[in-house]
């Protein structure tokens, strides 16, 4: 996205640096990086950063508003409710795609968003050993708001743990140790001192919830969950998870962040969203009449994760088949831009823009991100089998050049 920069870098890349800096980013936590990580980072420029910046903001201005708790009721899969009280969402995250306009000009568009955490302590990490291995610009960053690795950090340990010792926070999810995204607990246990635990392993004691710390070996009172569940996963693997308790119970815990708010922040918002580099979205049981120009639109379940579910060439067949509607978004197609050159074919890629919002602040903040270069038809593993430079990455925000 910034030519000099890109042909530096690629002039300066050889597989030797590459392979050398795989092996140190995996010599943390061996055989825990589960997923492809690319050979490039972004360079981005600083007025794409503010088109999607904007966007952001635009959003957490619905999201702070008077009216969002009310209006997302309806997101909440009545199953999937958790009672309690819901502090603001501690994590958001926003995805963009890096798109071509009409004009042939690029652009952000959102594709999604969530109220839920992502590779927040592996972003921290990841982006610091590519620096040993390859020449970065140094006023380029992946952070935002003017925060630093250490600010950061600090931050996220204040989101985390609030006023709690960390032998009293645990990190939750079911089989973490299976898990692809399992190299971002070990990260967050490194910086927080918390210990990924499964959902099977929680000992209930009336309206108390206590683990076995791994250290100490003594069973622990959980004050404060870092939640990294998703209703999805707990579903499909429920016959074959074992016992295990109930989220749906009023536990004495203070949840970071609550589960609810994975469904009020999340595809649900996009059809209230007006914005230039949002695309628009319709609930399906609103449309009237279906779009002529169909094959400009994507079909997406609301209630999914990382691409599941959705339909790219939609027939109207595929419509006339959905039996809720309810739960499923009509969205405006995108144009992702090939426009990270590699020594192949040109790479699209898409940017998670990571907010924290901290207890006792008005809004949000900006603070990290992530990237992912794509040579499929998707976003995305499966769509990217057999491809180089693609994969996991980073944006690195910088002026103009």
């Amino acid at each position: 996205m910034i030519p000099q920069l890109r042909k530096l870098y690629n002039q300066s890349f050889s597989e030797e640096k590459y392979e050398a800096f795989l092996k140190d980013l995996k010599s943390r936590h061996p055989g825990s990086i589960d997923f492809r990580v690319a050979e490039t980072p972004v360079f981005v420029p600083q007025d794409f950063r503010e088109k999607m910046i904007s966007a952001c903001e635009a959003i957490v201005d619905i999201i702070t508003g008077p009216h969002f708790k009310k209006q997302s009721e309806t997101a909440i899969p009545p199953s999937d409710f958790v009672p309690g009280n819901e502090p603001a969402c501690a994590f958001i995250a926003f995805d963009f795609g890096v798109c071509e306009n009409a004009e042939a000009e690029l652009e952000p568009q959102l594709i999604e968003m969530q109220g839920f955490p992502s590779l927040n302590a592996f972003q921290v990490y990841y982006p610091e050993i590519l620096r040993k291995h390859f020449a970065l610009p140094d006023e380029f960053s992946p952070y935002l708001s003017g925060y630093t690795p250490e600010t950061y950090l600090e931050e996220l340990k204040k989101v985390i743990l609030g006023a709690e010792d960390p032998d009293q926070v645990i990190l939750l999810e079911l089989k973490p140790h299976e898990q692809k995204t399992r190299i971002d607990f070990y990260c967050t246990q490194d910086y927080l001192g918390i210990q990924p635990v499964c959902l099977t392993d929680l000992i209930a004691e009336g309206n108390q919830l206590y683990y076995v710390n791994e250290q100490t070996k003594k069973k622990t009172r959980i004050m404060r969950i870092y939640n990294r569940i998703i209703s999805d996963d707990l579903r499909a693997q429920q016959e074959n998870l074992g016992p295990h308790i109930s989220l749906q119970q009023n536990w004495d815990v203070t949840w970071v962040p609550h589960p609810n708010w994975f469904y009020r922040i999340s595809k649900h918002t996009l059809p209230f969203i007006r914005h230039p580099y949002v695309p628009k979205t319709f609930f399906l049981d609103e449309v009237k009449q279906i779009p002529a120009d169909l094959e400009n639109y994507v079909l997406k379940p609301l209630f999914s994760f990382a691409g599941q579910g959705v339909i790219i060439d939609i027939k109207k067949e595929d419509i006339a088949s959905i039996t809720d509607p309810h739960n499923w978004i009509l969205q405006r197609k995108v144009n992702y831009a090939s426009v990270i050159k590699t020594p192949g074919i040109p790479a699209k890629a898409e940017i998670r823009i990571m907010y924290l919002w901290p207890e006792g602040a008005e809004r949000p903040r900006a603070a990290l991100n992530l990237a992912r270069l794509s040579k499929g038809k998707m976003i995305g593993v499966r769509y990217n089998k057999d491809q180089d430079w693609v994969g996991g990455s980073v944006a690195l925000f910088g002026k103009n050049i």
